[in-house]
């Protein structure tokens, strides 16, 4: 059972950071060199992406933290290193999700088009600072997630 248990804390964290990856690195700029003359187009495909993929790494960081715990039987598991980098990647991604991304989405129908809107237009100053939240926050999420790898197999090699 023990073995069964790793392996979905494994696959769960697996395909958070496989999906993330993914977006950040073949999805946000196919989207954007394959309909590159309609910026507003790429721009919505990437926020429904990132949405979903928001979604579901909140849902997998949950479900990491609740086999970590039926698998340790105790709380303490919720207290190891590789349990809080999960709540973090969870935390951020909440943030960017709930806070940053509405906003950002906000400022897109103000400014109706983001590829038509003025250089000096303060909604395109205020949306490219969010933009660059919202890289750091991912930033942050994939190191946390590497991290979260290195501590299990770790944990496994220490034979825990």
């Amino acid at each position: 059972m023990t073995s069964l248990l790793r392996t979905v804390e494994f696959l769960a964290l697996s395909l958070w950071l496989g999906s993330d990856v993914f977006l950040s690195f073949v999805v946000a700029p196919g989207a954007f060199r394959v309909l590159a003359p309609n910026r507003d187009q790429a721009g919505a495909i990437v926020g429904f992406s990132l949405t979903r993929m928001h979604l579901g790494g909140i849902a997998l960081g949950i479900l990491f933290l609740l086999v970590r715990l039926v698998r340790a039987r105790s709380f303490a598991a919720l207290v190891s290193p590789a349990a809080v980098c999960v709540v973090l990647m969870v935390v951020l991604t909440a943030i960017s999700q709930y806070t940053v991304s509405a906003r950002m989405a906000v400022l897109r129908v103000q400014m109706g088009s983001i590829q038509a809107t003025g250089a000096d237009s303060p909604l395109l100053a205020e949306f490219s600072r969010l933009h660059g939240i919202s890289v750091a926050l991912e930033s942050g999420v994939l190191l946390a997630g590497f991290a979260v790898m290195y501590l299990m197999v770790r944990e496994l090699t220490a034979g825990r």
